[in-house]
């Protein structure tokens, strides 16, 4: 792998679950009363709207090649949560509309996002499942999830919660996000984002890998069934990400001091 970015692409951080990338609006909180599912002509028009700017934001500005989406086929019909690092500020957003199916596809997010000009104006209020800050919020949630798991709806997880642009390694990530699919019994898949050097340019080349599916062990306690599919995805995001070999951005921890 290429150790040697550009010193001007440098990023400092303190521990792995550090935001490196703030908004103005970082602080931002959605109402209690937040409707979460919209099912209106309006939704399904900026669904729409939104997969058509994705189709060319992910491939033919971005360039992205995807490996692994014929293994999505088999359940096009069927509910199930895809894992994966979050590594794009706005590919993360809009690539899984081309991938997971425009109308099935949602996608658990911090209440940050909700303050992001355009996007958290004109996406998130009809694909976004607002992560809960207080413990209305969070039942809000798991109920939104059940209801759209009984839909067969297609839910985007980041579970490292906070995006690091470009970084090429699996920060580690709590099991606490895979309730939802042992408690609706639903498959899991793997999405892991890459880097490679391209010829010409600076920028990384960007290759996508779906793996899966992964399901929850009913031989388990639901504890037990967790900590499995954890492993399993983590384990799985590990082994793409060896398929980086060049470094855009340099991230280094700040000595105590610093």
């Amino acid at each position: 792998m290429n150790t040697k970015p550009s010193k001007h692409h440098t990023i400092y951080y303190n521990s792995t679950t550090d935001d490196v990338v703030e908004s103005k609006r970082q602080d931002f909180t959605l109402p209690d009363n937040y409707q979460i599912i919209k099912h209106t002509p309006l939704n399904y028009l900026m669904r729409f709207l939104a997969a058509g700017f994705a189709y060319l934001f992910t491939y033919g500005i971005m360039h992205v090649k995807v490996i692994g989406r014929d293994k999505l086929f088999k359940y096009k019909n069927e509910g199930y949560f895809i894992y994966g690092n979050h590594t794009q500020m706005v590919n993360d957003v809009f690539m899984p509309l081309t991938l997971f199916g425009w109308k099935n596809y949602y996608a658990i997010a911090n209440q940050a996002n909700w303050g992001i000009p355009v996007i958290g104006k004109t996406l998130l209020p009809y694909g976004g499942l607002p992560v809960g800050k207080n413990i209305k919020q969070a039942i809000k949630l798991l109920k939104a999830v059940k209801t759209l798991t009984k839909e067969n709806a297609h839910i985007v997880i980041y579970p490292e919660a906070h995006v690091w642009p470009y970084y090429t390694s699996i920060r580690s990530f709590p099991e606490t996000s895979f309730n939802f699919p042992v408690q609706a019994n639903k498959a899991s898949f793997v999405m892991t984002t890459t880097y490679q050097k391209r010829k010409f340019g600076k920028h990384p080349k960007i290759t996508v890998y779906i793996d899966g599916p992964f399901f929850p062990d009913s031989t388990l306690t639901k504890k037990e069934q967790q900590k499995k599919l954890h492993d399993q995805v983590f384990e799985q995001l590990k082994k793409r990400s060896k398929n980086s070999d060049y470094q855009y951005y340099h991230y280094q921890k700040r000595e105590i001091g610093d």
